[in-house]
């Protein structure tokens, strides 16, 4: 494992792409960055963080063979460990709001972005991007932010967050490199935010609605039980939970 760390950059998922570009990147190859100028997070959010208190940070992990249509469970094993990391440091209440925000007492604390390169129709690798709220105290206009020092009641060093973490990830991908999907999905569906719970939602066309989620398919998608009694699936675009 080789660990690069920087003061500053405008995106660590960024910075690792750009050196894969001209070097054999050994797996599990780490950035991690005391700043992050232009942090993004899914469909485009930008990840806001103090500089200094918080893990930001992108891995580099390499696969032989994975399916495509397996794509999500990088996913589930990447949320998992981060599960498996703040319970050992005595983080409460702990949920995974799909596909990949992760909670603690219904506030967010880590964010997941993860980037596949596919080549021959398999999947080659992975760049994954984590944004984890560690010892920040205050968010401006965030509400439903919170980090594991709020939660905790206490001050982390990063590194030993950062190296635990490591730690379950690689453990999380020996189970998904040996196939074992459905372990991963029964174990990540266990900590589905609002699983069978009634939720509201919106669409894309901005319509509100209510229904029960009653769990995530294979490929990723939501599946949420409507009013009339129709399981419908719905991808990451299609849909959003309102809390």
């Amino acid at each position: 494992m080789r660990i690069i760390k920087l003061d500053a950059t405008e995106s660590t998922n960024s910075f690792l792409r750009d050196l894969g570009f001209n070097n054999s990147l050994e797996d599990f190859t780490v950035v991690v960055a005391k700043q992050q100028t232009q942090g993004r997070g899914q469909m485009g959010t930008v990840w806001n963080a103090k500089p200094g208190e918080n893990l930001t940070f992108s891995v580099y992990k390499a696969f032989f063979g994975l399916k495509i249509q397996n794509q999500f469970y990088i996913s589930i094993a990447v949320s998992l460990a981060l599960i498996d990391t703040l319970k050992a440091f005595k983080v409460r209440k702990i949920s995974v709001k799909w596909p990949n925000d992760i909670l603690s007492e219904n506030k967010k604390l880590c964010g997941i972005l993860i980037e596949n390169v596919i080549k021959n129709n398999s999947l080659d690798s992975s760049i994954i991007g984590i944004g984890l709220n560690v010892n920040q105290k205050t968010f401006v206009n965030l509400p439903k932010a919170t980090s594991m020092a709020m939660q905790a009641q206490q001050f982390f060093e990063l590194d030993e967050v950062l190296l635990v973490f490591l730690t379950h990830l690689e453990s999380y991908f020996k189970v998904l490199e040996a196939g074992s999907f459905s372990k991963l999905h029964e174990l990540y569906e266990s900590y589905l935010f609002r699983k069978n719970k009634p939720s509201t939602f919106k669409d894309a066309e901005g319509l509100v609605f209510a229904g029960f989620i009653k769990g995530v398919s294979p490929s990723g998608h939501l599946n949420v039980l409507l009013e009339d009694a129709v399981l419908k699936t719905y991808s990451l675009k299609e849909i959003s939970l309102l809390y």
